[in-house]
């Protein structure tokens, strides 16, 4: 028997297989697994006290306008999976037309799509709009005592010219980064440089998408957490967009509130 165990040794030795490197291996192997996946929690924690913290609530009745719901397809209310979505078109006693949308998460799970992944610039674009050049490509606006920078687009299809602004909030406070990850895609689906490429592929291999991963890991920002997403759009008269950019940003100050979270919450989970 000594001989036999004596042999073994010597077989471990020569292949240099030792027991107590498969558990140093394994061991390591099993922490740098845990670190991957613990590693988030402490790393996106940063916030801005400075800016406060708000949640938007949206007002149905503003006066000189009428407010009509507009339902949300069931696929893209699958895609978002948010807790509340309003949708809908205010019409003005004069016959102007402002479009409105938003989406909201009270809580959030890892296993959830992000809210901010289907921004107009690929939705409206795979809907059949087209991207025209704005300038500028954001807004910032002082709403309700909190600076919001919105991302600025013009669409159009047929004769049809829509001004649209869109944004997100993350914990109370607004994004660090830009939300125009799907806008150099929106271009190549729209241009059909991309025709031999899924819009996965296409996404995965775009620079400013892999940018924005890069902005949201050094911000340092909350990934989950309450979050909005924001969009407000309105037909362009003539050629000048200036009308429509005032329309808005004045439209804004009325539509969107600042509430309470918690208490919005609550009304939220008694439903």
């Amino acid at each position: 028997m000594k001989e036999e165990d004596n042999s073994m040794n010597d077989a471990q030795n020569r292949s240099g297989f030792q027991p107590q490197s498969v558990v140093l291996v394994t061991a390591i192997f099993v922490a740098l697994i845990l670190g991957c996946w613990a590693f988030p929690r402490p790393w996106y924690t940063r916030t801005d006290a400075q800016k406060g913290y708000f949640w938007l609530s949206e007002q149905s009745e503003i006066k000189g306008w009428t407010y009509q719901e507009v339902p949300v397809a069931k696929s893209a209310e699958a895609t978002l999976v948010a807790d509340r979505l309003v949708n809908g078109a205010f019409t003005s006693n004069e016959g102007r037309i402002v479009r409105v949308f938003s989406a909201k998460r009270y809580e959030e799970k890892r296993n959830e799509i992000g809210l901010f992944v289907h921004t107009p610039d690929r939705c409206w674009t795979e809907a059949g709009w087209i991207l025209e050049p704005a300038v500028p490509d954001t807004a910032e606006l002082l709403l309700q005592g909190l600076t919001l920078r919105f991302e600025r687009r013009i669409f159009t299809i047929g004769s049809e010219r829509e001004l649209v602004y869109f944004c997100g909030l993350t914990g109370g406070q607004p994004l660090p980064y830009r939300l125009d990850h799907n806008l150099s895609v929106g271009l190549k689906y729209q241009l059909r440089t991309a025709k031999d490429k899924t819009g996965s592929t296409v996404r995965a291999s775009d620079q400013r998408l892999w940018d924005r991963v890069w902005e949201s890991f050094i911000s340092r920002r909350p990934l989950l957490g309450p979050k909005q997403f924001l969009r407000i759009s309105t037909p362009i008269q003539g050629e000048d967009s200036s009308a429509a950019d005032r329309l808005l940003r004045e439209f804004l100050l009325s539509w969107l509130v600042s509430v309470d979270y918690q208490k919005e919450l609550e009304a939220w989970q008694r439903k």
